[in-house]
């Protein structure tokens, strides 16, 4: 069957994870007030040369370093979107981009570690001793514990500012599946109320001693919970839709509302897919989480990493342009910020960019701040003729269809 639709026949949301631009209203209950995630990078190279998201309008959002704005963008629209939701994480994020209003945010245990009774159900469960429990960086946390998990294959528990349990192991030693078991244990234990985290992540890590243990990331696997409503994904995957998911979009949603998904652990590798499906003939979205922004440089506070991450994309985005047909539309946003310069590791409460080109525009301009993400979702609803159910947040931007 014939699917239709009003301008695009493909629409391409690729999401920087975590590249915020500035504080949102309520960011002083959240610590954040300060953050800016896109201009503190670029100040610490001295100006950011990213001229395909310049070309788009980014500049005229905020003052970023190297950044000029500009004003005449006809194929590209512009502007700032504040999230409804109570929350700064990933899953929120991204769940109010397609149309769910998350009012209570996701639990953490980054200061105090999980509760032991969770601790002695997993070593019971799973027949491990568990080693760790606090909150540290994946590649750290390896250093110290790895050569003592290798030794009595015991299992690395581990948080972060995220609401997320990680359980690290060796691939060799306990091995991948016996992880991925693990995991599943985890993530049953983590639906109990006192101990729910959105996400239980398996970590494999590879080497033979504290000099070089590294981390599989394509091995790595998300266990998460499914949205909590109706997502702009079911509606359009249960219209015949294709909803194509890139990284780890797949995971964030559950699988829930997906017709294919290709995990991919850099960057560099999610670009590619995206690129590589320009040449295919589908009608539908594919949704794109660039995840290294926030794992590799935000949580790492290395805001000249982060930076040059960004000007990586922007040649990326490039290639993705020159590639794009008439009925396609790139939608470039994220979803929340990771300020590498602020204090802690956390991510910050930010609003963030949304550039949106297709070679059919011709009348883009900078538009009003929206106060939601989910105006994200609406838009590719309404472009494939369908509507948003009762609970959903957003309305569609109706300029790209002027």
């Amino acid at each position: 069957m014939k699917k239709e639709y009003r301008k695009f026949k493909r629409i391409f949301v690729i999401v920087a994870d975590s590249a915020g631009i500035g504080e949102e209203p309520d960011a002083a209950d959240f610590g954040d007030c300060g953050s800016n995630t896109f201009a503190h990078a670029a100040e610490s190279v001295g100006g950011l040369k990213a001229p395909v998201m310049e070309a788009m309008g980014l500049g005229n959002l905020d003052e970023i370093m190297g950044v000029k704005e500009n004003n005449d963008h006809p194929h590209a629209y512009n502007l700032a979107l504040r999230e409804t939701s109570r929350g700064k994480d990933t899953m929120t994020g991204h769940w109010e981009m397609m149309g769910i209003n998350t009012t209570k945010p996701f639990q953490t245990f980054t200061d105090t570690g999980f509760p032991q009774d969770l601790i002695d159900e997993l070593e019971r469960r799973t027949g491990h001793k568990i080693i760790g429990n606090v909150a540290a960086s994946g590649t750290e946390i390896l250093k110290e514990l790895g050569e003592e998990q290798m030794r009595d294959n015991s299992l690395i528990v581990y948080t972060s500012s995220d609401s997320v349990l990680q359980i690290a192991a060796h691939e060799e030693v306990t091995g991948l599946q016996e992880l991925y078991r693990c995991c599943e244990i985890a993530r049953e234990l983590c639906m109990d109320p006192r101990y729910f985290v959105g996400r239980v992540i398996a970590r494999p890590y590879l080497g033979t001693n504290k000099n070089d243990f590294r981390r599989v990331g394509a091995d790595r696997h998300d266990y998460t919970v499914s949205p909590t409503g109706v997502t702009a994904l079911d509606i359009l995957k249960n219209a015949g839709y294709e909803v194509s998911a890139i990284g780890k979009i797949n995971d964030i949603f559950n699988g829930v509302g997906v017709t294919r998904t290709i995990h991919t652990a850099t960057n560099e590798e999610g670009m590619d897919e995206a690129i590589r499906q320009l040449g295919e003939d589908y009608t539908g979205l594919c949704f794109v989480n660039l995840v290294e922004f926030d794992s590799e440089y935000g949580h790492r506070r290395n805001p000249v990493g982060y930076a040059r991450c960004l000007e990586a994309l922007d040649v990326r985005l490039a290639e993705f342009i020159n590639k794009m047909n008439d009925d396609d539309l790139l939608m470039v946003t994220a979803d929340h910020g990771n300020d590498p310069t602020f204090r802690g590791t956390d991510h910050t409460r930010e609003k963030v960019p949304l550039l949106m080109y297709s070679p059919s525009l011709n009348k883009g301009r900078k538009l009003e701040e929206n106060a939601t993400f989910a105006c994200i979702g609406a838009t590719v609803l309404h472009n494939f003729f369908l509507n948003k159910d009762a609970s959903m947040l957003g309305e569609p931007l109706m300029e790209i269809f002027e």
